[in-house]
């Protein structure tokens, strides 16, 4: 009973999106709720049915039968409402098509694109761009995402709704964007997708500072564009890369305690080799375009982190590649990077002098960076910089690490 609901569960991680984008397909994003619906209705029969009498052979191909089945009957119920009880509106609306929904693996494939162009559509907020794709692309819980987004559940349902609506009356409609459209379209969908990594990579919840399936999931729908020949860009094999570069070094940045390991203390042996040669793959075939994207730059980045011995070679490197982003794309975080790369290519009072310059006074990380330089130099300032850090870190993990750094400048006194 216990492997099958833990079976149960890893099905719907899998199959509740595919199953929801196909039902939305045929019948239209209008109803993608009544999909939703209809999709988890199907895993309430299944954990009925398969609690009293086991698991079927081939969980899967039950599953579609019943959604299917489902499906059919609502929508064939609903059509007949609308011509026995409301046939004025029935006449002013198009006729409702009942065909069975089409689960083979090249239409489900298909209609989770398309399903990913409507959801990443500029009309939508960004935030709930990301709830969208988590709840119908990714198959995760209100709760799931509540937790995600360090919100609660009645906020995130109405943030869905909203989009839902926003959907509606925008008449979204499940297909591909027209070629000339596609390379902006394309790169929103990749701004959102790396938005979902960053939510897991830098986990802003109250106990966690990684959230490895929020990641798994960016990369999961990175890898879908791929597998189509319009949206398999230069691009998106660039994005693809630096999320594999960040992704092989998941197990060495968090202690057993879920505490943030910085770069410089982490255990290279454990860095995913795996990933860095897919991430070192992806890089090679984004070479292939035309342009040098912001994704390209940072890919390169990563992939120097990805190489632990330190050289001046690799620092100058990264400081320029860094400068080069800057000038593409400036933030905050791209900021405090460089001024970390600069200091390892020219040391420390050069990269004081430049973060000093910089107005980022309420970032922690800004305070945090400053501390690490000041530390060994002059530790009471550094203690100074590890308080207003403190002050404005918001995870109870990044706490507890920055406490630790100044009880430690504590006792050197």
């Amino acid at each position: 009973m216990q492997q099958s609901g833990d079976s149960l569960k890893q099905l719907f991680q899998q199959e509740f999106a595919k199953m929801v984008a196909v039902i939305s397909k045929l019948y239209g994003l209008e109803h993608i709720e009544t999909a939703e619906d209809i999709v988890s209705d199907t895993f309430l029969t299944a954990s009925e049915s398969w609690g009293m009498k086991g698991m079927p052979a081939n969980p899967t191909a039950w599953l579609y039968a019943v959604a299917k089945q489902k499906t059919l009957y609502h929508f064939r119920r609903k059509k007949l409402y609308d011509q026995k009880v409301m046939p004025v509106i029935r006449n002013a609306q198009p006729e409702m098509d009942t065909t069975e929904p089409d689960f083979s693996p090249q239409h489900i494939r298909d209609s989770q694109l398309q399903m990913l162009f409507a959801i990443c559509n500029p009309a939508i907020a960004a935030e709930a761009q990301i709830g969208l794709a988590l709840r119908i692309l990714c198959g995760f819980g209100i709760d799931e995402i509540a937790e995600a987004f360090f919100s609660n559940k009645e906020t995130i349902n109405k943030r869905l709704f909203r989009a839902k609506e926003k959907l509606r009356e925008e008449k979204i409609s499940l297909e591909f964007p027209p070629d000339a459209d596609l390379p902006a379209r394309l790169e929103n969908v990749l701004r959102i997708i790396y938005l979902l990594f960053n939510e897991g990579y830098y986990s802003k919840t109250q106990n966690r500072v990684l959230q490895q399936e929020l990641c798994v999931e960016a990369i999961r729908l990175c890898l879908m564009l791929t597998e189509y020949e319009k949206t398999n860009r230069a691009e998106t094999n660039a994005l693809l890369a630096l999320m594999c570069f960040h992704a092989s070094r998941f197990e060495a940045r968090i202690t057993p305690d879920d505490e943030l390991i910085l770069y410089e203390q982490q255990d290279e042996s454990k860095w995913d080799q795996g990933l860095i040669r897919q991430g070192i793959h992806f890089l090679e075939l984004s070479a292939r375009g035309d342009r040098i994207s912001t994704w390209h730059i940072e890919a390169r980045i990563a992939s120097w982190h990805c190489i632990k011995e330190d050289s001046p070679q690799k620092w100058q490197q990264i400081l320029q590649l860094y400068d080069q982003l800057l000038e593409i794309n400036f933030s905050p975080g791209v900021a405090l990077n460089r001024i970390y790369a600069l200091y390892k290519a020219k040391g420390r009072e050069e990269a004081i002098k430049a973060a000093q310059e910089l107005d980022l006074t309420q970032h922690h990380f800004y305070w945090l960076l400053l501390g690490e330089l000041q530390s060994g130099i002059d530790n009471e300032q550094a203690q100074l910089y590890f308080k207003k850090a403190l002050a404005l870190a918001k995870t109870i993990p990044e706490q507890q690490g920055i406490k630790e750094k100044i009880r430690k400048l504590s006792e050197l006194h």
